[in-house]
């Protein structure tokens, strides 16, 4: 099933672009793992080597409209693609005969001020149950396990109570919501239910304002969970702001202008993101609007906590975008498309493989603490100049 799918997209992208477009590379998954049976034995989890590995095992595992439900994006998909391929327009430039030998020490870091092991966690992605009957409970356990900030998303298809009863002892995870912001009673009823269950934070969706154009979903009547118009201004924010303790954190801040704004509302974090390219045909990556911070309002890095996901499948991409000052990166189909595997096992694998990427890349770029990278690793001299907006 995905190889079909994936000529059908190399097709496609040939017809569009100079260069065709790979669903996932060629770095032979297919030949190591062959076609599989959908719903029937999965290869040993040891075996996956990379990211791309769990989305060709899921779209060989999972039937074509679970999977699709996943691998959609917006109209054409030009920003799905995009969100991939960005972080191969920007080349590192590597500095050899440095001391890296303790570079797996800089990998914890901290998230609103709560310890986790790595740089990068796992991004709010709804009906975590097209994977497996365990749904968000899986994906919970294998990020326990790997001490990886789970950010959960409002549609689950395990209940709230189940995902939150799936943590382990002390683990820290934040929940995402979708407001109705004409609802006061429902805002604060939502709001006290993440209080309720031990939820760190709130990580607002704010880049949905309305049902996103997802032609692929459609044809497989899985299209978006969220239909309505939803006018969600800085002011029902700060209203939000003041009927809890949680940090509450706008998910989908796509400008330097809108980063610029929720510094002057005191957000305790910002998060770039495109909704995976699932919104709006056209819309940025998060790589390019955390370049567009830099370049125009760098002291924002200082000023707030500041979150980017979007087609982060490499330890190469997180290393890129911790050089432009992003505190923390977010993946997510690929948690998604691991979770195949049952009780977070699938999960767990793709923390460990993502830790491995992350401190090897940096060490061969000759980055000495993740927490001090230097924007000079990056070659801004051949980063196109219509890549930059210029």
């Amino acid at each position: 099933m995905q190889t079909i799918l994936s000529s059908l997209l190399a097709a496609a992208g040939l017809a569009s672009a100079a260069r065709p477009w790979l669903e996932f590379p060629d770095t032979g998954a297919v030949e190591q793992f062959g076609t599989l049976e959908e719903g029937g034995a999965l290869p040993n989890v040891s075996d996956v080597v990379g990211l791309p590995d769990f989305d060709y095992l899921a779209g060989e595992y999972m039937s074509l409209t679970n999977y699709t439900y996943y691998r959609n994006g917006a109209a054409g998909e030009w920003s799905y693609r995009n969100n991939l391929e960005i972080f191969q327009r920007m080349r590192f430039r590597p500095r050899v005969m440095t001391m890296v030998d303790n570079i797996e020490d800089s990998l914890p870091t901290t998230i609103l001020g709560y310890n986790f092991s790595a740089p990068f966690f796992i991004s709010p992605c709804a009906r975590a149950g097209y994977a497996g009957p365990w749904g968000e409970t899986g994906i919970m356990r294998g990020a326990g396990r790997g001490n990886v900030l789970y950010q959960v998303s409002d549609f689950s298809s395990s209940t709230k109570q189940e995902i939150a009863d799936a943590r382990a002892e002390g683990q820290v995870a934040f929940l995402q919501l979708y407001i109705d912001p004409s609802n006061d009673t429902s805002i604060i009823e939502q709001i006290r239910e993440a209080e309720e269950l031990d939820f760190k934070a709130i990580i607002l969706t704010v880049d949905s304002a309305a049902d996103g154009n997802r032609h692929r979903a459609v044809r497989f009547g899985v299209g978006s969970a969220d239909s309505s118009y939803s006018s969600i201004t800085w002011e029902k924010y700060d209203w939000m702001r003041n009927q809890t303790d949680l940090p509450i954190v706008p998910k989908g801040v796509q400008t330097v202008e809108d980063a610029l704004l929720a510094v002057e509302h005191n957000v305790p974090a910002l998060f770039l993101s495109n909704h995976g390219g699932r919104q709006v045909d056209g819309s940025p990556s998060a790589f390019e609007v955390a370049l567009e911070i830099y370049q125009e309002a760098p002291q924002i890095f200082n000023q707030t906590e500041v979150f980017a996901d979007g087609g982060v499948r490499y330890g190469a991409d997180v290393v890129k975008l911790l050089a432009l000052g992003v505190k923390a990166v977010g993946i997510g189909r690929p948690f998604m498309f691991a979770n195949i595997y049952p009780n977070g096992t699938g999960v767990e694998r793709a923390i460990q493989i993502m830790k491995r990427e992350v401190a090897i890349d940096a060490a061969n770029v000759g980055i000495a603490d993740l927490k001090n990278i230097s924007p000079n690793v990056l070659d801004w001299k051949r980063f196109p100049t219509w890549a930059q907006g210029s």
